[in-house]
């Protein structure tokens, strides 16, 4: 007969995922690094709702997600038309009652090319979703996460051409580096409510957007990758495994940061 007496410890609790109860609302979710955000933060413990243009793209990512074992919801937004915005983010709040985090992914691409070859209506496009529509969401998510939440976390894609000369993207690095002034702002001014808001700025990265300049330009990304000392370009899931962190509770004493995820190609 073993006497051992039984033990009388707690039983170690259930390992929990990084974003564990959190509501989380991703723009741009349908392809790329919104995608693969979408379906870490739900392995994470988030519950998820996905935004962009194509609700076909967006309906494959939700059910990938369901797949397994994630619980997500979609809903199509065009990040240009405000009223849009608004009404995605109050879906949020509609579908699971509070919204905590936000990943602010989507954005548009220019055609590559110095900025006089540029049409005024590619800049006001450019402007209108990545650096308006950016603004017109954060608006919407503070006072989401302020009404329900309380508290939370927003993180914005910026890039790291952002911070530095880009002549072939010149449009699309000005209105990320612009983003990058929002964030800071925002950081400043939510922060004393327990809202705290980050960037990202991705390197390269082989997302949709990259392949289409690659079809343009053939030897981009041999050029991109040879460009940082890992020489290779990111995975989407690296990018999105940053904003992760940036939206845990884990890195609850940052706020105001632009943190590259470029593979040392600024260093």
């Amino acid at each position: 007969m073993d006497n051992t007496p039984a033990s009388t410890a707690p039983a170690a609790p259930a390992a929990l995922g990084l974003l564990a109860g959190k509501v989380a609302f991703i723009t741009g979710a349908g392809r790329g690094i919104g995608a693969a955000a979408a379906r870490l933060f739900a392995r994470e413990g988030a519950r998820v709702l996905l935004a962009a243009r194509t609700e076909a793209e967006l309906k494959a990512v939700t059910e990938e997600v369901r797949a397994a074992g994630g619980t997500a919801e979609y809903v199509t937004c065009d990040l240009a038309d405000a009223a849009g915005v608004r009404a995605a983010v109050d879906h949020a709040v509609d579908l699971y009652g509070r919204l905590d985090v936000a990943f602010n992914n989507g954005a548009t691409i220019q055609h590559p090319g110095p900025l006089d070859g540029m049409p005024e209506p590619d800049f006001d496009r450019v402007y209108s979703v990545n650096l308006k529509g950016v603004w017109l969401a954060m608006v919407a998510e503070v006072a989401a996460i302020r009404a329900t939440a309380g508290t939370g976390a927003i993180v914005n894609n910026s890039s790291v051409g952002s911070l530095r000369g880009n002549p072939e993207l010149p449009a699309y690095a000005a209105m990320k580096r612009a983003v990058n002034s929002l964030t800071e702002s925002a950081a400043v001014t939510y922060g004393p409510e327990g809202i705290r808001v980050n960037a990202i700025a991705p390197g390269a990265t082989l997302t949709a957007m990259i392949r289409a300049w690659e079809a343009e330009s053939p030897g981009l990304t041999e050029r991109l990758s040879a460009g940082n000392p890992l020489r290779r370009m990111a995975d989407p899931e690296e990018i999105a495994q940053a904003a992760a962190w940036f939206l845990s509770d884990r890195s609850s004493f940052v706020t105001g940061t632009v943190l590259r995820v470029d593979g040392g190609a600024l260093t």
